[in-house]
């Protein structure tokens, strides 16, 4: 069985400030895109812990903090690295396209 790998075409890059988070929809996931260092990353913006909206977080290098209960997560693998939270985050390749993020979905 073969899995189609999808890009989808989200924010422009330039709604994700330096060091910064910004809220999307792909394939029908809710998700947090973030930059870091030039880079950019994209986990479920949903935390697995609280139910909170990580795009509502504070981004500290490569960790996004939740904003319910400052659990903490690794925005480049979507592990997570502070307690309460125990559950990681599923993670999505990022590309930069004429100017826009596409996440891959499957």
């Amino acid at each position: 069985m073969t899995t189609t790998v999808t890009w989808v075409k989200t924010i422009e890059a330039a709604a994700v400030t330096r060091d910064g988070v910004a809220r999307a929809q792909a394939g029908g996931q809710r998700l947090a895109l973030y930059a870091v260092d030039g880079v950019y990353y994209a986990t479920s913006d949903v935390c697995t812990h609280g139910q909170a909206f990580l795009s509502d977080g504070y981004l500290d290098g490569h960790l996004i903090e939740c904003p319910l209960h400052q659990g903490l997560f690794d925005v480049r693998t979507g592990a997570a690295v502070g307690a309460p939270c125990t559950v990681a985050l599923r993670s999505f390749p990022v590309k930069l396209e004429d100017g826009f993020l596409h996440v891959q979905v499957a």
